[in-house]
């Protein structure tokens, strides 16, 4: 497919608005469902990956397997199409901010408002990991807020769709911050993997910044492994021991000793 352009209209039906954003993986629109008129998201593949048959069919099955997810705090995937050899998923467009973008703009958050965002996307993994999906990739830039302030987690089973594990060597800096240690030792994730990811959230929402920070990805990613988080009692005074207890078992290096979603 040439280069995509706003008022292409994909499998006849999706006609693209404007981009909104452009990742490895391709890009991401805002779209209308020329059928039963209403905006929709839409994540068209790149050229390269949808020239990849295999990754091409992970990424069906993936989205596939998230579409029958259905969750207040999850991002719903309504649709999956081909258009000239192009995959593309069509999902619900979530209007507001991500958390990545408010944590940014805002610094630390108040814990009662870190702690109501991570219900929320517990109760959203819990959901998942009870339908036996794995999101693998938990981080700020996946979970959007509303403008009402609900709480929505973005992309589940896109991770899963580039097939082999994350470790420290293959991922990127945003992905490497919020990487369990199984995964960057090059384990297939779990729903654990998904808990100390969302633990990683947790402390940067209270703390203001992430529990390992570094040059490269694998620098990072090795922190995971061998070291112990700051103690979040020591960068704030303002979270109640309970919430600090529940990050840092989240944290656990084993995951047998993490919390269930």
């Amino acid at each position: 497919m040439a280069e995509v352009h706003t008022d292409v209209e994909l499998g006849q039906r999706y006609r693209l608005v404007k981009r909104i954003a452009v990742g490895g993986m391709g890009s991401v629109w805002e779209a209308e469902d020329t059928v039963l008129h209403r905006r929709v998201a839409v994540k068209l593949l790149s050229d390269a990956l949808s020239a990849d048959r295999r990754f091409a069919d992970r990424f069906r099955r993936e989205a596939q397997a998230a579409a029958p997810l259905s969750h207040p705090n999850i991002a719903s995937v309504f649709d999956y199409g081909e258009d000239d050899g192009h995959q593309f998923i069509v999902m619900e467009l979530v209007d507001g901010e991500p958390l990545s973008d408010r944590l940014a703009r805002a610094g630390p958050l108040d814990p009662a408002e870190a702690v109501r965002i991570t219900e929320g996307i517990a109760s959203a993994l819990q959901v998942a990991h009870d339908a036996g999906l794995v999101h693998r990739d938990v981080k700020p830039g996946n979970v959007m807020l509303t403008d009402s302030g609900q709480v929505k987690v973005l992309d589940f089973g896109i991770a899963a769709a580039a097939g082999a594990p994350l470790t420290a060597t293959g991922a990127r800096m945003g992905t490497a911050t919020y990487l369990s240690p199984e995964q960057a030792t090059g384990e297939p994730p779990t729903p654990a993997s998904d808990v100390y990811s969302l633990g990683v959230v947790l402390y940067e929402m209270l703390a203001g910044r992430p529990p390992f920070t570094g040059d490269t990805p694998v620098g990072v990613a090795a922190q995971h492994v061998n070291r112990e988080p700051p103690p979040l009692d020591g960068l704030t005074r303002d979270v109640p021991p309970h919430v600090v207890d529940a990050c840092r078992r989240a944290l656990a290096k084993d995951p047998a000793m993490r919390p269930a979603s």
